[in-house]
């Protein structure tokens, strides 16, 4: 049984990285897309498990033979989501989540219509702002410039199937489970997993 392609996007600060991070925790069944990038690999990071790790004539290559789902230059480095790579895990039989933003999610969207969105917000820009200063790791410049790029993000949100408040995380894990696991209940799901005992059941001899 193949499984099914999921977009996970949200605004810095809304929680998503550690959403995504306690769900494949609990659901082994569910695999993130290791992501392909041409910047240099940080101390402690590996080929395959960050990222896949190409130079920039690989990674253009493959731009050229359509093997991306969606890429973008950000900074001089190129990262996108290879498509042979995301196929190989639904194959396996994996739910597999892309963690993009809105403009990567309709560019996969264009490519698999019937990829599953789910777009995450904050519970209000006060406690978003209160997150991201929390971090301390950013001045006051760049959390303002967070702020603002968060609420262009945020006017996407209708553009998703699913939307989730992460305002308590626990009740927020558990609304994002339950999206996969009734993904797994619908009837071409079931019907692939089960063929055989519904055949029997729906034509005795």
């Amino acid at each position: 049984m193949a499984g099914s392609l999921f977009i996970i996007s949200a605004p810095s600060g809304a929680g998503k990285t550690s959403l995504v991070s306690k769900l494949i925790e609990k659901d082994q069944l569910i695999q993130v897309s290791v992501s392909s990038t041409t910047r240099p690999k940080r101390p402690g990071e590996e080929d395959g498990i960050n990222y896949h790790f190409l130079t920039v004539d690989a990674f253009e290559q493959k731009v050229a033979q359509q093997d991306f789902l969606e890429h973008a230059k950000v900074f001089d480095n190129y990262y996108g989501t290879s498509r042979s790579s995301v196929e190989k895990q639904l194959n396996e039989g994996k739910d597999v989540i892309l963690e993009i933003d809105w403009q990567g999610a309709q560019q996969v969207r264009k490519l698999i219509p019937e990829a599953i969105s789910i777009f995450i917000l904050p519970p209000s820009l006060k406690i978003l702002e209160q997150r991201l200063r929390n971090r301390g790791t950013d001045s006051d410049e760049v959390v303002n410039r967070r702020m603002q790029d968060a609420v262009s993000e945020m006017t996407h949100y209708c553009e998703f199937d699913y939307l989730v408040i992460n305002n308590n995380f626990d009740i927020a894990l558990d609304e994002l489970h339950t999206i996969f696991l009734a993904n797994r209940q619908s009837l071409n799901r079931q019907v692939s997993q089960h063929q055989v005992l519904i055949n029997e059941m729906t034509q005795p001899n």
